[in-house]
């Protein structure tokens, strides 16, 4: 009787299948351990008696080297060291100065040459990724903070000249 976990009974009267045609392998020789092919087993010496601990001799090493590429039991893994975090205020000074450039006027840069002399303070010391940003969102927050009060001060006086440059009109003659 079969079903899906029995396999059916096998009979043990068929002789094994010839080898394939277009030649064969010759059979492969039978395992015997190191020591009975002339080599000593470990902790053996050549006279096959057991050595506990067995001494190298001068000239050889106690451990097997790694072979290339390979790092020995408890050494550190080649490779690249993780990369160092950015730091967020210099992302947040960069973004913050482009916005004050283009999208929010004068409080962006303004906000952006804070968090950015605030990031590079805190870059000295705490070993991040980020001074790049920080430098460039401090300058793009000066130079927009330069053009927006350039900019006000152009419509001040403009609105003043303008201003004076109309005739009286309180004047009644």
């Amino acid at each position: 009787m079969t079903d899906a976990t029995n396999t059916p009974p096998q009979p043990s009267d068929v002789p094994p299948a010839p080898p394939a045609a277009g030649g064969s392998y010759p059979p492969a020789p039978p395992y015997a351990p190191p020591s009975a092919q002339g080599q000593p087993a470990y902790g053996e010496q050549q006279t096959g008696t057991p050595q506990p601990y067995a001494q190298p001799t001068y000239g050889q090493q106690p451990y097997a080297q790694p072979a290339y590429g390979q790092q020995p039991y408890g050494q550190p893994a080649y490779g690249y060291a993780p990369p160092r975090p950015n730091n967020v205020l210099a992302i947040i000074s960069l973004v913050a100065s482009i916005a004050g450039v283009t999208f929010i006027p004068l409080i962006g840069s303004i906000a952006g040459v804070i968090t950015g002399h605030m990031s590079l303070k805190q870059l000295k010391t705490s070993g991040e990724n980020g001074r790049g940003m920080a430098v460039a969102g401090t300058i793009i927050g000066w130079i927009g903070t330069g053009f927006w009060l350039l900019l006000i001060l152009i419509w001040v006086i403009a609105a003043i000249a303008f201003a004076a440059s109309i005739p009286s009109m309180g004047q009644i003659s």
